[in-house]
């Protein structure tokens, strides 16, 4: 796959990354709500292939805030292409194990890594938001953020800058860290990029530009502040609680 595509050519194909956390087997079964772990075998060998997420909203339900065409490209055709390309990466691996030939080795950890950890990223997406969305958060998720940035408007400052400010492609993420027990901001460029590995994803947010570009074109920073208005805190909470139970 050409990872140096122009604009337009990026825009039109299913072309989409991934960060480091996909590696992390506790971090996966902490995202993945619809994930059924027992589809995989001792072995390693999935039983039953990865499939595309149903949204829990309908296509045109993010509007105005993201348009139906956009979700519609976004889920269908860039979040299936990050799954076609984990279950082919995993069969491959699977294959390599059998024959005991390892020669493609780098080049399929490589796509498991890029295509497992976009369909991880993208599913938490999704289940970020919500036509219901907006405001801020509460309990135990308000205090936490309270404790570790300050406030709810620090925390949502630097989200918001991470996010806008990711080089190229990739993601502004709120993470639990569990060494640190606390909440940090990270930035996942081009979704390989994350470097405090072990970090729990609760918020993300997409800036690759099939995340916004219909609508916004280059104004990043308005799609950024206007996703603030179709947050689900909820979601956010309960994946925050999840983590802290580890």
């Amino acid at each position: 796959m050409d990872r140096n595509l122009d604009r337009r050519d990026f825009l039109k194909t299913a072309f989409v990354g991934t960060a480091s956390i996909a590696a992390l087997p506790e971090i996966a079964t902490t995202v993945f709500g619809k994930e059924d772990s027992s589809n995989q075998n001792m072995g390693g060998n999935p039983k039953v292939a990865h499939e595309l997420p149903k949204l829990p909203y309908a296509y045109n339900a993010l509007e105005p805030v993201i348009d139906e065409q956009t979700v519609r490209l976004h889920h269908d055709i860039h979040h299936a292409a990050y799954v076609k390309g984990l279950n082919l990466a995993e069969a491959k691996l699977d294959e390599a194990r059998k024959s005991e030939n390892y020669d493609l080795i780098k080049h399929w950890e490589r796509e498991a890594a890029f295509h497992g950890s976009g369909h991880i990223l993208h599913t938490i997406f999704w289940e970020n938001l919500s036509p219901n969305g907006g405001g801020e958060p509460d309990g135990e998720l308000a205090e936490a953020i309270k404790k570790d940035f300050g406030s709810f408007g620090a925390c949502k400052a630097q989200l918001t800058a991470a996010s806008i400010l990711v080089e190229g492609s990739g993601w502004g993420i709120l993470a639990y860290q569990p060494i640190f027990t606390k909440l940090v901001i990270l930035q996942a460029e081009k979704h390989q990029d994350l470097t405090q590995w072990g970090a729990i994803p609760l918020l993300v947010i997409d800036v690759w530009e099939h995340a916004y570009y219909l609508k916004y074109q280059n104004k990043r920073a308005d799609f950024v502040a206007n996703l603030f208005n179709i947050i689900n805190w909820k979601n956010v909470e309960e994946r925050y609680k999840k983590a802290l139970k580890g």
